[in-house]
């Protein structure tokens, strides 16, 4: 008692004032000050290389089309509120002269703008995302639980794991186009063929790390297991997943990064809308705004990547019993 009674009010304010500047610091002020030296030597590099197309883009010309790709997506979306407001204007004036006429309301064709092909990338990277989840997550517990499902499993884990989506694209294209028929827009081939792509690559971490989680369950908690008696369905609900989790997840979010770099090249070759083939049709374009709208892309994709990896964790610490889920 006599110790803490010689601390003092000062040093108190002291002692938290020196906290809060060190938590600033690292929160605010050194990532703020890592961006502004990334835009100065973007600006003073950009400045010095020159293209075909003509000089690359720095910051102020990237900032502006990334103005530009906004001011179009409104404009396009303006223009469908107009398409749907005529076609309801007509076909009210058609069944006013006719009411047993027939209408039809067709929907709007207009090309997808780069909001909107943000969108599709993320669909289809969710689409492979869970389907890679699926089939990783079962299959890394089963080889976690047992040594002889491991050992059969793992040399075809070794195989196809360095596999690049570029190798794998060629024949999902083929076998995509054999087997699946739709006349939904919504899944059509080419989405198909690169959900399937972001799948296949991306369920390597899942599985693996998942398999190390559980056969790294602590001897103990096996030996609760059997003391009780739980079944296989329970042992695996009670003891496997819980003490598996962070491993799991640490394999979720390597997954889901990967297939986020998959994703692009995967819409570039099979022309699937969405930042890939945006990227590919500006490449294609040859403007001379197309490198500062590629830059765009570029930034955009990145900072997706990271809020898609930040939402992940933040699943994790709520889900997991390790609260203290690194946010690094």
């Amino acid at each position: 008692m006599s110790t803490i009674a010689k601390i003092t009010m000062p040093e108190i304010k002291t002692f938290l004032s020196s906290d809060i500047v060190q938590l600033w610091t690292r929160i605010a002020l050194l990532p703020i000050t890592g961006i502004v030296v990334f835009l100065f030597c973007w600006h003073i590099m950009a400045k010095s290389i020159d293209t075909s197309l003509g000089q690359f883009p720095g910051p102020s010309q990237t900032f502006e089309q990334a103005k530009t790709l906004i001011a179009e997506h409104n404009e396009e979306r303006a223009q469908e509120v107009k398409f749907h407001e005529r076609q309801e204007a007509r076909n009210q004036k058609k069944l006013a002269k006719n009411p047993d006429a027939k209408v039809k309301t067709r929907p709007y064709t207009g090309k997808p703008t780069f909001v909107d092909q943000i969108w599709t990338s993320l669909f289809t990277v969710l689409v492979g995302f869970i389907i890679a989840s699926i089939i990783a997550v079962p299959l890394g517990i089963a080889c976690g639980l047992s040594q002889s499902t491991y050992a059969a499993i793992n040399p075809l884990i070794q195989l196809f794991k360095p596999v690049s989506p570029l190798a794998w694209l060629p024949l999902i294209t083929m076998v995509v186009s054999a087997v699946y028929v739709s006349d939904d827009p919504t899944f059509s081939k080419s989405f198909v063929t690169s959900a399937l792509t972001v799948a296949l690559c991306s369920l390597w971490p899942t599985l693996i790390n998942t398999a190390v989680g559980v056969s790294n369950i602590p001897q103990d908690l096996k030996n609760v297991s059997k003391v009780l008696r739980l079944g296989r369905f329970s042992h695996i609900a009670k003891i496997v997943m819980p003490c598996s989790i962070p491993m799991i997840f640490t394999g979720l979010r390597l997954s889901l990064g990967i297939g986020w770099m998959v994703l692009i090249a995967a819409e570039m070759l099979a022309q699937n809308p969405g930042l890939g083939k945006f990227v590919w049709d500006e490449f294609q374009n040859g403007s001379s705004n197309s490198l500062a709208r590629i830059m765009v892309a570029v930034l955009v994709i990145g900072v997706i990547g990271f809020a898609l990896d930040r939402i992940m964790l933040t699943i994790q610490k709520h889900v997991s019993w390790d609260k203290n889920a690194n946010l690094r």
